[in-house]
């Protein structure tokens, strides 16, 4: 299970510093392989194509924001989390989460960049790519506390989706340590949101 991680790791790692450096478009399997050190053979087994292995990045990135998410809210006690529960609003869990995201992607927002360029020039790949996203942005709706089940959270992912989209577009340019531009995006595109939907018969934050 161990070498299985570890295998895993170096191809996720080795395909966003190719991407940084030389473009998604560019990148190839065969240049995987080789910069991750596994056969075309082995790395077939792991994923079947570049959209798989990106889908892969994007399940790891849910995950570490996922663990990191519930260890700040186990270093709460039980009385105090009740309290803080009341009081603070799904739109400031949102906040959290997603900026939890941005800290997770900030050392490989260079490949990120590159992607995303690559990706708007080829809708059949993104097309591809957007199950995946669709299925991120549930998780991080059920990481704050909000549900992403049937229609209205189908609604909620697909509002948070144009949420992230916003911030994301600030983060890119954003190169400070503390990501405020980063924050102040998000929490406008949270803002911005959240005005729209409170006469809503759902509520998407």
């Amino acid at each position: 299970m161990a070498g299985k991680a570890e295998t895993t790791k170096r191809i996720l790692d080795s395909t966003m510093k190719l991407a940084a450096e030389h473009g998604w478009r560019a990148t190839g399997l065969g240049d995987i392989a080789d910069a991750a050190n596994v056969s075309l053979v082995e790395l077939n087994k792991h994923y079947g194509s570049k959209t798989e292995i990106l889908a892969a990045f994007i399940e790891r990135t849910d995950a570490k924001v996922l663990a990191e998410n519930a260890k700040a809210g186990a270093s709460t006690t039980a009385a105090e989390s009740s309290t803080e529960d009341e009081e603070e609003s799904a739109r400031d869990r949102l906040f959290d989460v997603l900026m939890c995201r941005f800290d997770a992607l900030t050392p490989h927002k260079a490949a990120i960049q590159r992607i995303a360029r690559d990706l708007a020039r080829d809708p059949l790949a993104l097309f591809c790519l957007l199950p995946h996203q669709a299925r991120s942005l549930a998780w991080m709706l059920e990481g704050a506390g909000i549900s992403s089940s049937g229609i209205s959270g189908r609604l909620r992912a697909r509002g948070l989706g144009l949420v992230y989209l916003s911030a994301m577009r600030a983060w890119f340019k954003d190169d400070s340590e503390d990501l405020s531009a980063t924050m102040g995006a998000l929490d406008r595109a949270l803002g911005r949101a959240d005005t729209a939907v409170r006469s809503a018969p759902f509520r998407c934050l």
